[in-house]
């Protein structure tokens, strides 16, 4: 549960569906994806933390002048739509959520 406002989707969906937050802003429904919604490659914040420790174990290992460059992403990303309907079918709970218009950037 973080503190302060969540600046991510599942803690924000997490937290409308207990009630803390009014409502949920999906941030524009005209992308070019399936739904109109954004995708996004979702990574657990442990599984982030495992990547960091096993490429400075492998960093480790190597020579000095040494670098690579790796992605820990799946490539399989979901819209934001998705993540609100699958969140929606296993709770059971129906989520209170607007489309709003796209954020800056």
């Amino acid at each position: 549960l973080p503190i302060g406002t969540p600046q991510n989707l599942v803690p924000y969906i997490t937290q409308t569906a207990a009630g803390i937050r009014e409502k949920l802003t999906v941030f524009g429904n005209d992308y070019d994806t399936p739904d109109g919604s954004c995708v996004r490659d979702y990574i657990h914040v442990v599984d982030v933390a495992d990547a960091h420790v096993k490429a400075l174990s492998h960093l480790s290992s190597q020579e000095s002048n040494f670098y690579d460059v790796f992605n820990v992403g799946t490539s399989n990303g979901n819209t934001v739509l998705e993540v609100i309907q699958a969140f929606e079918k296993v709770s059971g709970e129906k989520l209170n959520y607007v489309i709003g218009p796209r954020r800056p950037g």
